[in-house]
């Protein structure tokens, strides 16, 4: 069990790391690419865009031809991206070079989530699920600085050099600790569906980013026209529809999407405290650091808390500590020491939320047979909650008559959002029902 764990997760912390890592890096590699500072933000838009299709190819492979194969061949998508954008002649390259690591690293998660469903007993599983968000977590706080050392006294494009020689440990210990059963082998893969979802997710995050309605409607329409057809296609759908017909699974996905409107919050906290306090960027960074090191520290615990107390507890927990510290940190940023309070108790609820109890339940409610893709669907009801969260706080700044009352606003806004998160996560099982209700036979097919 213990190969198998380390295996899961440190490809987890790889695809993790990737995502922090060029925050630092970005104005070298403008300057080394000759880019625009407008033009940098694709850096990130691309990834995010790559990796919602991702997410849907890669969950509807392993529920089809098995966890070992799909894993195996993101990780190696993920190295052959990383070994292109080291040696990225020019933007559009290291671009293509990104979608191709994202690609690779959107997969990651989900599959390795459904494989600790499909392997780890029940009431072991939280504490499982709990050590690979770890690893995560920890990507998110050292990926900063390794990418600014590694810039300052290398080159940004040494930053990915370390993917590979983690991805081949990844790839080596998979071929051999990985279960390599499908639970669905024979079964056909639903293109058109697949299609659908691909283009629905991604004209939808495309209008959500670019603040383009027009794509954004059509992303819309594409996913209706997506539901509609996988309610009659005759073989097995991407998304059984039998999944949102679950209250238990309904209530989950719709609070994935509150949890990550609330990860919004994060983003602006830096600016927030050199406005309020005229602190310095590297001191503003360290104040957040001061939360995310918080979280990284309760992911585990909380990830024990699952088995010991069941998921709606640890959820209405997490719920309750990140609307506390979100409301210190609205009514106080401009205080140093409310501030550092605010990102202990907020750091503590992030790491509760976002650690494992949200997979855990989709792990316990799905049947082995559509499990990565219940898991892949958490992921991108993640990400779409991301972009809403931080283009609502990005709208009441901006409605605001100067920038502090708006920061203000903004973070009471998440504090409604927790409220609303609280709510969800009070109407989910007990504990004591999570332990004893058998796994749902969906249909699927």
């Amino acid at each position: 069990m213990k190969p198998l764990l380390f295996t899961l997760g440190l490809g987890v912390f790889a695809g993790a790391l990737d995502l922090s890592v060029l925050s630092p890096a970005l104005p070298a590699l403008g300057k080394d690419l000759g880019v625009a500072t407008s033009d940098l933000a694709w850096v990130f838009t691309l990834y995010l865009l790559a990796t919602i299709v991702s997410i849907a190819i890669a969950s509807a492979l392993a529920d089809r031809y098995g966890r070992r194969a799909v894993y195996l061949g993101c990780i190696a998508l993920f190295a052959a991206g990383s070994v292109l954008a080291m040696v990225a002649s020019n933007y559009p390259v290291f671009l293509a070079a990104r979608a191709l690591q994202a690609l690779g690293a959107g997969g990651v998660f989900p599959v390795a989530t459904a494989a600790i469903g499909d392997v780890v007993p029940r009431e072991r599983r939280g504490a499982a699920l709990g050590l690979v968000a770890a690893t995560w977590g920890l990507a998110a706080v050292i990926g900063p600085t390794f990418g600014g050392l590694v810039t300052h006294f290398i080159s940004w494009r040494w930053i990915f050099a370390a993917n590979v020689p983690i991805a081949a440990v990844v790839f080596a210990l998979a071929r051999i600790y990985v279960p390599a059963v499908a639970p669905r082998r024979n079964e056909p893969l639903d293109g058109v569906g697949l299609f659908l979802l691909c283009v629905g997710l991604l004209a939808l995050m495309d209008g959500l980013i670019a603040s383009r309605p027009l794509i954004g409607v059509l992303g819309a329409m594409s996913l209706a026209g997506f539901a509609l057809w996988e309610q009659n296609v005759a073989d097995a759908p991407i998304v059984p529809m039998s999944l949102f017909r679950m209250p238990q699974l309904a209530k989950t996905y719709a609070l994935e999407i509150a949890i990550g409107m609330l990860e919004g919050a994060l983003f602006f906290i830096p600016t927030v405290l050199v406005g309020a306090q005229n602190l310095s960027t590297a001191a503003a960074g360290l104040v957040a650091a001061l939360g995310a090191l918080t979280f990284v520290v309760v992911i585990p615990s909380a990830g024990r808390g699952l088995d010991r107390i069941g998921s709606r507890d640890v959820l209405l927990a997490g719920t309750m500590l990140t609307e506390i510290g979100l409301g210190i940190f609205a009514l106080g940023f401009g205080s140093l020491w409310l501030a550092l309070l605010a990102m202990v108790v907020a750091g503590a609820g992030f790491g509760t939320l976002l650690g494992a109890p949200t997979r855990y339940i989709v792990t316990n409610e799905t049947p082995e047979a559509v499990r990565a893709t219940a898991v892949g669907l958490l992921s991108q009801c993640l990400i779409v909650g991301q972009i809403v969260g931080t283009s609502l706080a990005g709208g009441l700044i901006g409605l605001a008559t100067n920038e502090l009352l708006g920061y203000r606003h903004a973070y009471l806004g998440f504090c409604a959002v927790a409220f609303v998160a609280l709510v969800l996560a009070a109407t989910l099982k007990s504990h004591r029902d999570e332990r004893t209700q058998p796994v749902a036979q969906l249909e699927v097919a």
